[in-house]
């Protein structure tokens, strides 16, 4: 059966029909091939309309267009302080091309082809990150807001024991503050608190409890020592003198000082006894020599503090121990001296301040303790362990050290960090690895940034360790306005410089009202980041290279006085208030030691004097003295102690 044939008017609309669905089809794909080319109309990519533009085109649009607000920095507040991170040191860049990408491509979906012409979209942009050097800025966000955690510690008072707590630390959350940082990159600008994560002491307060224990039985009666035919008694104060209390993992260790202990009972064990030494150098005419040892007879430390150590638990009448009266050997011999490589000097530096009379005494105190020190190879230095806790009984006066908010105060030991900054810096000329290095918070401009330390009894120390083949031999002296401290040994290499970078994160300072009457007016100081590379030469060359990274804080600008009223302001500021206008936040007033450019108000707080430049080789000075003859104890009598409370740095 065929089908019947198509009347005229059927085949004209049939051709008509075919004629159409051909040329839609061939709109359709004209369509389909030229979607791609060009972005739609009303394509809007980061606030840039990009209609009709070519892919290059539009990326080069949305990148320039977008260039002001995506350079424009990052504000970061942690614990008061306000950093300006800019973007593409922190590896935050604009990706303009994969910010347009979606705008481009061919699309086979009619609807959107027949819909395009008429609608409009924005799309968002898109971010590239260097995941190294966010990392970076990160970390150097968290080294300006990190705080360890002051472990609790046992004191001994005049034989007395006690509990100093200790109190959490702090450090910033590194992976929430990378993750802020990202989104906030390219959205409008708005400050960015940093999360910060509390870490707490390691001591357990039970720990604290067991040592607090130990050391009141320990000072609760004398222990009598039987040493050939004399009974000599150390009394409960003389054992505290000599006991303290080291932190290992999550406890406190007792440790008693066997010369302490020694000397505590040397006039009562005279008659047995005949004086030795040790074999040290002295220094002359610029060149080590060997001052000989000395064999004696009587008491051992060693033995005397571990005969001691085992009855502190017992009670009174159960507390008499027996050592041995012999030789007692040097422990170094001259032989022993004479092979230690001590031939020259290795490197010396002077760090010169204002005179004030709490200044000599403490740098004073704290140079004849670190002179005459040998440090074989392997040992690790401290300062701390080295000049003792900053107290009255230890020679220490009260000084200005730099307090909480980097706003100078009154406490013991102020001015010994410049006995840390002299020695660490001639040690870092002298090849000492480094161990524990701690810079002030702030940025004082008699001392070269990023090249200086400073200590806090308890909460931080300064530690380098002899790496090399051969001992060194420490001397330190003192001017009324300078310290020097000398290397002497065998140089292990060429020469080592330091080369400093730029300036970086700079954070602004800000203002501090204070109306205490005790107030002292002090400079503001910028805060900034900086890295000072240690460069080692041997044979002439570069064989390595040591950067070391500080970051400062900002310290207010201090004025004493009541904030001005300002017009129409109801509310004057209060004490210790922080100028709003600098944007930064309100710290506590304190009295403290002028900073640069502002006038001293007596003559012990003379204005910082500009920064001393490290030299390789500085001249000796006349005053440094020889391990044998160490620098006469000061007389000034100390100034009494202020309300305690623990130090930031000295």
């Amino acid at each position: 059966m065929t089908a019947p044939a198509l009347t005229p008017r059927q085949t004209r609309i049939a051709v008509i029909a075919a004629v159409v669905v051909g040329v839609l089809l061939l709109v359709y794909v004209f369509a389909v091939l030229s979607s791609g080319s060009s972005a739609q109309s009303g394509t809007v990519v980061g606030g840039v309309d990009i209609s009709g533009m070519s892919e290059e085109e539009a990326a080069q649009a949305v990148a320039e267009g977008n260039a002001a607000r995506v350079d424009r920095p990052l504000r970061v507040k942690a614990e008061g302080i306000s950093f300006r991170v800019q973007p593409e040191q922190a590896g935050l860049t604009l990706d303009a091309s994969a910010s347009v990408a979606p705008a481009f491509g061919r699309t086979w979906n009619p609807i959107s082809l027949l819909t395009a012409p008429f609608s409009s979209r924005e799309l968002p942009l898109v971010a590239a990150v260097d995941d190294a050097a966010l990392a970076s800025e990160v970390t150097q966000l968290a080294d300006a807001v990190t705080q360890a955690p002051v472990e609790p510690r046992i004191v001994m008072r005049n034989g007395q024991a006690r509990v100093r707590e200790g109190s959490p630390g702090r450090e910033l959350d590194v992976e929430a503050t990378s993750e802020a940082l990202r989104a906030a990159f390219l959205s409008p600008r708005r400050p960015i608190e940093a999360p910060l994560l509390s870490v707490q002491p390691t001591i357990t307060p039970e720990a604290t409890e067991e040592a607090l224990a130990l050391a009141r039985s320990a000072t609760s009666a004398p222990v009598i020592v039987q040493a050939g035919s004399v009974t000599a008694e150390l009394t409960g104060a003389e054992i505290g003198d000599a006991l303290s209390f080291t932190t290992e993992g999550s406890t406190l260790v007792p440790r008693l000082n066997g010369a302490k202990l020694h000397a505590a009972i040397d006039d009562q064990l005279g008659s047995i006894e005949t004086p030795g030494r040790d074999a040290t150098f002295r220094i002359r005419q610029g060149v080590p020599q060997v001052v000989s040892s000395k064999v004696g007879r009587g008491v051992e430390d060693e033995e005397l503090a571990s005969s001691v150590a085992s009855v502190l638990g017992a009670p009174a009448g159960d507390r008499t121990v027996t050592v041995s009266v012999g030789v007692r050997e040097p422990k170094l011999t001259t032989a022993q001296a004479a092979s230690l490589g001590i031939n020259e000097k290795i490197s010396s530096f002077t760090q010169k301040y204002p005179y004030a009379a709490y200044r000599s005494q403490n740098i004073g105190q704290a140079a004849e303790r670190i002179n005459g020190t040998l440090l074989m190879p392997g040992e690790t230095f401290s300062l701390n362990d080295t000049i003792l806790e900053r107290t009255v009984e230890n020679g220490y006066t009260t000084g200005y050290v730099v307090g909480e908010g980097g706003v100078f105060r009154e406490d013991l030991g102020g001015g010994v960090s410049a006995s840390a900054t002299t020695t660490w810096t001639a040690a870092f000329y002298a090849g000492m690895e480094r161990v524990q290095t701690v810079a002030h918070s702030i940025w004082i401009s008699r001392y070269e940034p990023g090249l200086e330390a400073t200590v806090a009894w308890g909460i931080f120390d300064l530690k380098f360790r002899n790496d090399t083949p051969n001992a060194v031999f420490i001397t330190a002296g003192t001017t009324p306005t300078s310290m020097t401290v000398s290397f002497w040994g065998t140089p292990k290499y060429d020469k080592i410089v330091a080369e400093s970078g730029p300036r970086t994160n700079v954070v602004p300072f800000s203002k501090l009202y204070n109306e205490d009457p005790a107030c002292e007016p002090q400079s503001g100081i910028d805060g900034f980041t900086i890295t000072v590379d240690r460069v080692f030469y041997e044979g002439g060359q570069e064989t390595r290279r040591e950067p070391i990274t500080t970051t400062y804080k900002p310290a207010p600008k201090v004025i004493c006085g009541e904030k001005p009223k300002k017009k129409g302001d109801k509310n004057p500021g209060k004490k210790g208030q922080q100028d709003a206008q600098d944007g930064e936040f309100p710290e506590s007033g304190a009295s403290g030691e002028p900073t640069p450019g502002a006038p001293p108000s007596s003559s012990e707080t003379p204005a910082d004097t500009p920064a001393d430049a490290p030299a390789d080789k500085p001249k000796d000075e006349a005053t440094e003295k020889p391990a044998d003859q160490p620098t006469p104890k000061p007389t000034r009598k100390p100034t009494p102690k202020p309300t305690e409370s623990d130090v930031f740095s000295n």
